[in-house]
């Protein structure tokens, strides 16, 4: 059975950093594109971004570019998002998902397959 387990969410002042982290298991986990993904109140889920299987290259939204670092450690099935100069705008439930397929359109919530419950964030201002 899959499980991603999102950990490390929480309130935070502008300006300041979270680390939110997923534990993967179940699936073949460096074989699988990472990707976080976020969803505030009324609004939809929304790419964050994605640490592709093979070589590690990375892409981000344009809203978090340079604030937001994604990492993988493949030996312990787990990725991180680094989040810092935090903003208001930021507060969303954080998704982690897993794309096994490899399917290209890592900015889709469509190309993962399986996913975590969601940790909150909260960012005052």
């Amino acid at each position: 059975q899959v499980q991603l387990v999102e950990s490390g969410g929480g309130l935070v002042q502008a300006g300041g950093s979270l680390r939110v982290s997923c534990a993967a298991s179940g699936l073949s986990f460096s074989n699988c594109n990472m990707g976080w993904f976020r969803q505030a109140p009324g609004k939809e889920r929304e790419f964050v971004a994605v640490i592709r299987w093979s070589g590690g290259s990375t892409d981000y939204a344009d809203s978090v570019k340079g604030r937001f670092f994604i990492s993988r450690d493949n030996a312990k099935n787990t990725v991180v998002l680094q989040m810092n100069s935090l903003k208001p705008e930021d507060t969303a439930v954080y998704y982690c998902a897993a794309d096994p397929r490899h399917g290209g359109y890592y900015y889709r919530a469509s190309a993962y397959d399986y996913w975590g419950q969601g940790t909150q964030v909260t960012v005052s201002s």
